[in-house]
């Protein structure tokens, strides 16, 4: 985002002019983070996710790459491997139990900065790059975990990765050939131990550069904000850095405090008693459920019972990835040029409902597979679809969103995201958030 009013670098170290007329990074830096990059002046604490979830991504790769150094990823020491980590290297069951729970803590912030970007339309014009490429972190995340949960090989790693790896089989002609091909065999041995090992290390690293993609595309149109509104004037807007690099310092201060209370005092909270067993394939557990944050896809997946057409295992796997694969069409489907829900009264309950169904999806997911569990997922699935696929679309092309405000500035000395401005004009259309 370049505005004229913003402050550019210009260093005044002979050294650093040195630096900087060979290598910009000083400069680089200072526009992307510091004084040279204006935000708007309105932005809550739900926009201090994106430096959590970075945070996060850090502490997953440092303690990764220690536990790395100590793991042994062949069936028939993996186990003995991770208890080593615990009781024989310094320092190892700290390592362990922040790389398991730091898995939850990211994907808890991710989940939280999703639902920010569809509360406030931050996958509309001209932001949609940034929602696809956030999406796409969000994949490779979902893959990194699986593939990270099946390493200490306990029991419900090793029939986790039996199941979910079992569900590609469904698809019809190639199924079984890309099971086998994933796994290296057929089924979950020292092969896939190797193979999902190497990609787990593997796409960290990856995920780190799609993010760096993710903030350079960003920084082209420029922060959001609560209202919608977009920048049109210097007071508008104040320097990232220090107002909200001290707000993201506290935001960063009260997520550690929560990571480490879940560290110190409920390390094992989040997890499987059934993993400390040692996999054994003779053996299956009474109830194989993956970690909790793939519970509302998993229950998607079990929805499916009746075979129409096509078996209903195939359709669980469709539902499952097309879950995921739909919010990529979002800014398309929604077509209202009024970002931000605090505008839009209807969208606004679409949207607590959709909340709300993700939660019991969330809940069924992680119960077993009873009638009544499962007939609660199809109903949560069903709504599901129903939202992004019709009520979004329906709602974006007739509801008659609130007036919004003639500036970010108007709304901030006027009220709460401008929800009081204006309420003497003359009923018509709103102001295009342009």
């Amino acid at each position: 985002m370049s505005f004229p009013w913003a402050q550019h670098y210009a260093p005044k170290h002979p050294l650093m002019q040195w630096v900087d007329s060979r290598l910009p990074l000083p400069r680089f830096v200072y526009n992307a983070i510091g004084g040279g990059y204006p935000v708007p002046r309105n932005l809550n604490y739900f926009w201090n996710f994106g430096i959590l979830a970075g945070a996060a991504l850090m502490i997953q790769i440092v303690t990764g790459v220690v536990l790395a150094m100590h793991y042994a990823a062949n069936g028939a020491v993996a186990f003995d491997s991770v208890e080593s980590i615990m009781r024989d290297v310094n320092a190892g069951w700290f390592l362990r139990y922040a790389h398991a729970n730091g898995a939850s803590m990211f994907l808890a912030v991710v989940y939280i900065h999703i639902f920010r970007g569809l509360y406030y339309g931050s996958y509309k014009a001209p932001r949609e790059m940034v929602w696809l490429l956030g999406v796409v972190i969000f994949l490779l995340m979902m893959a990194t975990a699986f593939m990270g949960y099946v390493l200490p090989w306990g029991q419900m790693s090793f029939w986790g990765a039996q199941v979910i790896t079992g569900f590609f089989s469904a698809i019809p002609g190639v199924g079984e050939t890309i099971r086998i091909w994933l796994l290296g065999g057929y089924a979950p041995d020292n092969a896939a131990l190797n193979r999902f090992f190497s990609l787990h290390y593997l796409l960290p690293f990856v995920i780190l550069g799609v993010i760096i993609l993710h903030i350079w595309a960003l920084h082209i149109p420029g922060s959001g904000n609560p209202t919608g509104v977009e920048v049109k004037a210097e007071q508008d807007t104040v320097p990232f850095h220090p107002y909200y690099t001290a707000k993201d310092g506290f935001g960063l201060g009260v997520f550690l405090i929560i990571f480490a209370a879940l560290l110190f005092f409920a390390p094992n909270y989040l997890g499987h008693a059934d993993n400390y067993i040692p996999a054994n394939p003779l053996s299956t557990p009474a109830h194989i459920v993956p970690e909790w944050y793939f519970w509302p896809f998993y229950a998607i997946l079990r929805a499916f019972t009746v075979d129409f057409i096509i078996p209903a295992k195939l359709w669980g796997v469709l539902a499952m990835f097309g879950s995921i694969l739909l919010l990529f069409f979002l800014p398309w489907l929604d077509r209202s040029p009024v970002r931000s829900a605090n505008f839009r009264p209807v969208y606004r309950t679409l949207f607590w409902m959709l909340v709300l169904d993700v939660l019991v999806l969330g809940f069924c997911g992680g119960a077993p597979a009873e009638p009544a569990y499962i007939i609660a997922s199809q109903i949560a699935a069903a709504y599901y679809f129903l939202h992004f696929l019709v009520l979004v679309p329906i709602v974006s092309a007739l509801e008659r969103p609130r007036p919004l405000p003639n500036s970010i500035t108007e709304a901030v000395l006027e009220g709460k995201s401008g929800s009081r401005m204006r309420e003497t004009a003359v009923t018509g259309a709103p102001a295009a958030a342009e």
